[in-house]
């Protein structure tokens, strides 16, 4: 099965990372929370899996498109 990449939606901060390598994720869970222009903007997977990689860190700055994390 093809690996899954979730986006940021939105260019921002990550203000928080909800979930950890290994957790179990459904379709629209909160994974993360970006904050931009002073907003908490929520990020839900559009997948169900398992998190099996996270490509940033809380606190990094992100562009539209950037990759968050890859579930398995």
């Amino acid at each position: 099965m093809a690996a899954k990449v979730i986006v940021a939606h939105i260019t921002g901060t990550v203000w928080k990372i909800e979930v950890k390598v290994g957790d179990a994720v459904s379709s629209g869970d909160v994974v993360s929370i970006l904050e931009s222009m002073k907003m908490e903007m929520p990020v839900e997977s559009e997948f169900d899996g398992t998190v099996a990689e996270l490509h940033v860190a809380e606190g990094q700055a992100v562009a539209e498109g950037a990759p968050l994390m890859t579930l398995s």
